[in-house]
């Protein structure tokens, strides 16, 4: 999953001029950062159950080392709207007695930590993400001449504990750089015996890495949430004391879009169930030996990648939980028993595989069915019967036809 190249930044109030008093409205800034990713299983890859990014990328991971950040599952960013000044000289000489010296000099300190926050469906239903910071980056500009004593060189190779990119292009006013930083690091900072009289990062640039929900568990929908970073000196984003942003807020908006698939296939002809005993009808024809019951397995395909119910809508029915098929002519009706069976990879709560489970009108039993990966177009089982107490009576007296409609839902509204 990756962000989207859009950051806006939230306005400012005005001066309003009056006869004898100025009203100025002073405001922090702020920046936001779409993300946006879509969840929608792949038949060509049903263990793949993962969202994938439907936002570009920018930056060092699509320009300069995509496979490496394929093989890291980070993704970069690259905005020029948030940037940085120099207040004063920044002192490489790192000779101070402590860790002050550090601030005064070229450092990063990002938050590389996991963070957890909530994303809320338009149904209401909660889940959490985790996002990390990964990288950073930028490109300096400083004044002319002197950088290539110690700009190229010191930013090529990162300091621990941050890990090296060779990510590393620039002149010798400029350059652009990139360095890995590990989960939970502290800072990175640069030691060179050369004073910068004037810097500045132009760009903001960093790789984030993240871990969504399993969206087989989600449902249907959109699903948004927002995480807030500080930027500044000791805030999240770090850069010393001497390095000053533009925006002292990064807010990332997110926006995940889960579409689940939920079909059902029945052969030609499966609509209409006809039930017959073992064998067929000649034991009862020829021999006059009455069946042991009725009975049809219906096979349908299913595609399932949410959590779904089974439910019976019935024709005729009563105070039971059972469908019944009627005789028209006599007014007789007798109970019919279904059961389901689901193909592997399909299981109940409890994680049991659903093997003749039985189908009743008020659903329980079948409340809730869950996929552990993207099940494509598997064979299942609809199981029709009648007992054979019931055929007793149903071939007692003469001929009579025993029918009704009975309607199975597969409903994802669980």
């Amino acid at each position: 999953m990756h962000m989207k190249k859009r950051m806006t930044r939230a306005g400012c109030g005005g001066v309003s001029v009056g006869a004898l008093l100025w009203l100025v409205t002073l405001c922090a800034t702020a920046a936001t950062q779409e993300i946006s990713a879509v969840f929608k299983p792949d038949p060509s890859n049903p263990m793949q159950n993962k969202f994938v990014n439907t936002t570009p990328q920018s930056g060092v991971c699509p320009g300069h080392m995509p496979a490496r950040c394929e093989a890291l599952g980070i993704f970069s960013i690259r905005t020029w709207d948030i940037n940085f000044t120099a207040n004063a000289p920044l002192l490489l000489n790192h000779v101070g007695p402590g860790p002050a010296d550090v601030r005064k000099g070229v450092m990063f300190k990002v938050p590389s930590e996991w963070r957890s926050f909530e994303v809320v469906s338009d149904r209401g239903e909660r889940e959490t993400v985790q996002v990390r910071i990964a990288g950073i980056g930028n490109r300096f500009d400083t004044l002319p001449g002197g950088t290539r004593s110690w700009a190229p060189r010191t930013f090529q190779f990162a300091p621990a504990p941050c890990v090296s990119t060779g990510m590393n292009t620039g002149s010798s006013r400029y350059l652009l750089w990139f360095w890995i930083v590990p989960e939970g690091a502290g800072t990175c900072s640069l030691i060179h015996v050369l004073e910068v009289p004037q810097l500045s990062y132009v760009n903001f640039e960093y790789a984030y890495e993240l871990k969504t929900p399993n969206p087989l568990g989600m449902s249907t929908g959109r699903y948004t949430g927002s995480i807030t970073y500080t930027v500044g000196p000791n805030q999240d984003f770090d850069f010393g004391d001497i390095m000053i942003p533009n925006d002292n807020i990064l807010t990332f908006n997110f926006n995940l879009d889960v579409q689940h698939t939920l079909k059902v296939e029945v052969p030609p002809g499966g609509n209409r169930v006809e039930l017959i005993p073992q064998g067929g009808w000649q034991a009862w024809l020829q021999r006059n030996r009455r069946p042991e019951r009725l009975f049809r397995d219906q096979t349908f395909n299913i595609s399932a990648s949410s959590r779904f119910k089974m439910q019976l809508d019935c024709q005729y029915g009563d105070s039971s939980n059972h469908c019944y098929l009627r005789e028209p002519n006599s007014g007789d009706a007798v109970p019919l028993t279904l059961s389901v069976t689901l193909p592997s990879g399909l299981t109940d709560a409890a994680g049991q595989p659903v093997s003749r489970r039985p189908l009743l009108r008020d659903g329980s039993g079948t409340e809730l069915f869950q996929p552990g990966h993207y099940v494509d177009r598997k064979p299942g089982q609809l199981h029709f019967e009648i007992a054979r107490e019931h055929v007793e009576e149903m071939l007692t007296g003469v001929g009579k036809t025993y029918s009704g409609n009975v309607t199975v839902i597969w409903n994802s509204e669980v």
